[in-house]
């Protein structure tokens, strides 16, 4: 008799499974036709179930333990195989291993853009992807309606259905969640909890158990991102004027806590700054006005040439002026025109101090810095 005829009529009475994969769900117990050994010994480890099958009927189901086979722990096989009480010749089943734990990190993802319609920006395409962890809740369950007889069945094997289950779903959740685009990734967690909830249950249909399901990314095609970056950048030079103003105020609040090495030019410096920057950007509205009243004249009228002043200057505590643009000059370069200089001109509400008149600045550029 050969070696592999002696281990076939071999009883078994040994039964476990070390679980030494990391992503095997399902394991047969290679029982070679041997036939089992009542009172044989079953041992069910930690997150572990074993599932006893005969003639492809599920029978009985073992949770974790240590246990002796006999007709008392095994009735449904027991009432399968029409044994009586007391039964102890040995017999033949098919017993599956499953494993219970968590399997993590497993990833999903759109393989193409998804169109979705979003209140602001209209119809968008959008790309998501992140991950999910699920777990078998019910063994007996999961050998029916996927696993079956299959010797091995690993976390490969049901991926690829889990993943188009959580595109599909996930991105339904998205949609009918109606948050807008742009704060989206504000919303992950609440979208991810709407997903979970939205497909649990077909999970639970397969024997499974869907236990995390996380958003890592929800990405607008390279052309849409490119357009709100411009849309972000009009949005700063809108707000220019204003960061004008408040770069000359603090330049001259640096120069007062610095009132010796060169503090005085500096704070000239980054007041005449300001100042250039609001003239232009005063500058920019002005031909714009221009413009627009030479387009409501006619095309031939041409646009009125810009003026500067008359204004009048306060010059040791008393009103002088009024005076032109050349004037002007003439006064900033005898020193007695600078940026602290009170202004006034008719419109203007009150006296203010010439680096913060956009008028000015071309005057104000002419002044020589301090001496070292």
């Amino acid at each position: 008799m050969g070696l592999f005829d002696k281990l076939r009529n071999e009883f078994i009475d040994i039964i476990e499974w070390t679980d030494p994969s990391s992503d095997l769900i399902v394991w047969k117990f290679p029982r070679y036709q041997n036939e089992i050994k009542m009172n044989a010994k079953l041992t069910v480890r930690e997150s572990q179930i074993a599932v006893f099958m005969n003639e492809g009927k599920i029978a009985d189901v073992f949770q974790p333990g240590m246990y002796s086979l006999t007709t008392q722990n095994m009735p449904i096989l027991s009432t399968l195989q029409g044994w009586k009480y007391g039964f102890n010749s040995p017999f033949k089943a098919d017993i599956f291993f499953i494993s219970m734990r968590q399997f993590t990190n497993q990833k999903w993802g759109t393989k193409n853009p998804v169109m979705l319609r979003d209140a602001e920006f209209g119809p968008l395409r959008l790309r998501a992807f992140g991950s999910y962890s699920f777990r078998v809740k019910d063994g007996a369950q999961f050998l029916k309606e996927v696993a079956a007889t299959n010797p091995e069945f690993t976390v490969e094997g049901i991926n690829e259905q889990l993943r188009n289950l959580a595109v599909s779903r996930g991105m339904e959740a998205i949609a009918e969640a109606k948050i807008p685009v742009l704060d989206l990734a504000a919303n992950y967690e609440e979208v991810s909890t709407q997903i979970t909830g939205k497909i649990g249950s077909e999970f639970n249909e397969l024997g499974l158990e869907l236990t995390k399901f996380l958003i890592e990314n929800i990405s607008l095609p390279p052309e849409v991102e490119a357009a709100l970056d411009k849309r972000s950048s009009i949005g700063i030079v809108g707000n220019l004027g204003a960061y004008a103003q408040f770069q000359a105020a603090s330049a001259m609040e640096k120069a007062a806590e610095n009132p010796s090495g060169g503090g005085l030019a500096a704070a000239g410096l980054g007041a005449g700054m300001g100042a250039a920057m609001m003239g232009q950007v005063g500058n920019i509205f002005q031909n714009n006005n221009n413009q627009a009243a030479a387009n409501a004249g006619g095309a031939g009228a041409p646009p009125p040439l810009p003026t500067v002043g008359p204004y009048y200057v306060a010059i040791d505590g008393k009103q002088n002026g009024p005076f032109e643009v050349e004037q002007l000059r003439q006064l900033a370069a005898a020193g007695n025109l600078n940026g602290q200089t009170l202004v006034w001109k008719n419109g203007m509400a009150a006296w203010a101090a010439a680096s913060t008149v956009p008028d000015l600045a071309p005057v104000l550029a002419t002044i020589p810095p301090p001496l070292p």
